[in-house]
């Protein structure tokens, strides 16, 4: 079974950055379609950026020029680099790995279209 586990979440200023983690066991990333998701007290669960097997990216608006998704396929490990953080960014962040159509290629892709989940990490920024 697909296991997946975040690290490197933070308390972090305006503005600043950080670089989550997200390993992956039993299975290659490359092999899947990954993806973060993030979810603000109160709020659904949204999706920041998904990454296929080809490489191809999907970025929400919200976080296109300041977030970046990374692959290290020799250690199975997927990244996500954040910087110019804001309050709004402020969530508990989560990896997602799946292999369906809907998830890799979909324009509608949500958290309804990924079947494996990590447990999440906080990511916290203050003004």
């Amino acid at each position: 079974q697909v296991q997946l586990g975040e690290s490197g979440g933070d308390s972090v200023q305006a503005g600043g950055s950080l670089r989550l983690s997200c390993a992956a066991s039993r299975y290659t990333v490359s092999t899947y379609c990954m993806a973060w998701f993030r979810q603000a007290p109160g709020n659904g669960r949204e999706g920041v950026v998904r990454i296929n097997m080809a490489g191809g990216t999907t970025y929400a608006d919200s976080v296109k020029g300041r977030f970046t998704i990374s692959r290290d396929d020799a250690n199975d490990t997927l990244y996500l680099q954040m910087s110019k953080l804001k309050p709004e960014d402020t969530a508990m962040y989560y990896c997602a790995a799946d292999r369906s159509a809907s998830a890799c290629y979909s324009h509608s892709w949500s958290q309804d279209t990924f079947h494996y989940w990590g447990q999440g990490t906080q990511v916290t920024v203050s003004s």
